[in-house]
């Protein structure tokens, strides 16, 4: 991460923060934290995983027009497809099914599968951007699946 900039990387670090938060609640905290813990852990990693598509559509909106033109029309769909997963994780909860061990595991695969999508616009991004997303997705989509394991 040492090519990343200073702020960049201590913000994204941060950003992990909550779900370490979340994870302790479920593994060392009283059992009556456990499902707000498990409510917020669900809620944060949704809402990473959307702002993810944002960041991917901001990528490719920033490409030079030949390029957004010839190539990148499966950017547009990528982008929009982390908010429809969060949303559809949801479901289960919003319906009174089975929850929320299920959609943690959808959404942290989610964020892990999310690297595959980073590594293919790696050549629009920062040259950085890899050394970014790479700790902070596997972070978070592992303390997502360890909250939803606990």
């Amino acid at each position: 991460m040492g090519s990343v900039p200073p702020l960049a990387r201590l913000l994204g670090l941060a950003g992990l923060l909550p779900q370490i938060a979340c994870a302790g609640a479920l593994y060392f905290g009283p059992q009556d934290w456990h499902d707000p813990a498990r409510a917020i852990a669900f809620a944060y990693a949704a809402l990473i995983l959307s702002f993810l598509g944002g960041a991917w559509w901001g990528i490719a909106a920033a490409a030079p027009a030949a390029e957004r033109r010839r190539s990148l029309g499966w950017v547009w769909i990528a982008a929009v497809t982390p908010s429809l997963v969060a949303l559809g994780a949801f479901v289960p909860w919003a319906v009174g099914w089975e929850w929320p061990e299920p959609s943690l595991v959808m959404v942290a695969a989610a964020l892990l599968i999310s690297l595959g999508v980073d590594a293919r616009l790696q050549a629009l991004a920062p040259r950085w951007w890899m050394a970014l997303r790479v700790p902070l997705s596997i972070g978070l989509g592992v303390l997502t699946l360890a909250a939803a394991l606990a």
